[in-house]
């Protein structure tokens, strides 16, 4: 790869062309989106976000940026423990999704932003904690993002993404691949009509740092205490750091 492309799944693009690329991507499978979700991971995906927001422990009064967030899945969770979170997506699509499901819900505390996580509007020291869930991957220059992520952040703030990663059970690493590769695909075909951006996302888990590299990518960011936990080996897996 040269330093002029990036990578879209599979294959290599100029910047700004995945940015628009993705945008596509998200803008067509928006409205089918948390149904993919349950239908991809057996409805496991919500468990792994509540676990993703025990860790987080939003507490009353906080003011938390929640990038990616689009459809609401992690916002709504954080609201419930008192709050105030800016719901921030580069996809007015998918932002369209979580103001409509937060109506339904009778929320009406979150803010909503359309937001590119490279370059946020955002003054320094705005927040005290910054969550993206499945988003960062789909970052075009996730070292930027992460930067930004850590300017927003106050003193004391705190870092955490949840992202898919690379498994490191003998084993279950074959059979994930050749599910998620092979089945896929075809579930979005049959759930989403469209087979092509499920064929996307997961090529671009399969380009995304394994855990040690996106560690150290966060602690380059400027965070300290960058851990990791994993989540099935590794299939998924929560990083955390703390801006001091």
């Amino acid at each position: 790869m040269t330093n002029d492309t990036v990578s879209f799944g599979y294959s290599e693009v100029a910047p700004e062309e995945k940015t628009k690329m993705v945008g596509d991507v998200f803008a067509r499978v928006a409205q089918r989106y948390d149904i993919m979700n349950d239908a991809m991971s057996g409805g496991m995906h919500r468990l792994w976000k509540d676990q993703f927001v025990r860790r987080v422990k939003p507490r009353q009064g906080e003011a938390i940026l929640d990038m990616a967030g689009g459809t609401g899945d992690i916002a709504f969770r954080m609201a419930k423990q008192g709050a105030d979170v800016t719901v921030a997506d580069i996809n007015p699509s998918m932002l369209g999704v979580g103001m409509e499901r937060a109506k339904k819900k009778g929320l009406d505390g979150l803010l909503w932003a359309e937001e590119n996580a490279e370059t946020l509007s955002f003054g320094d020291k705005q927040f005290d904690a910054y969550t993206i869930a499945f988003g960062i991957r789909n970052v075009t220059d996730i070292p930027k993002a992460l930067r930004e992520a850590h300017r927003v952040l106050k003193r004391g703030g705190r870092f955490y993404c949840l992202e898919f990663s690379t498994t490191t059970w003998p084993g279950f690493k074959e059979v994930y691949d050749a599910y998620s590769h092979k089945l896929v695909p075809q579930i979005g075909k049959l759930v989403a009509h469209d087979e092509d951006s499920y064929r996307y996302l997961i090529e671009s888990i399969r380009r995304f740092p394994d855990m040690p590299t996106f560690k150290a990518m966060i602690g380059e960011a400027g965070f300290v205490q960058a851990k990791v936990e994993p989540i099935l080996g590794g299939l998924v897996a929560i990083h955390s750091g703390w801006k001091i």
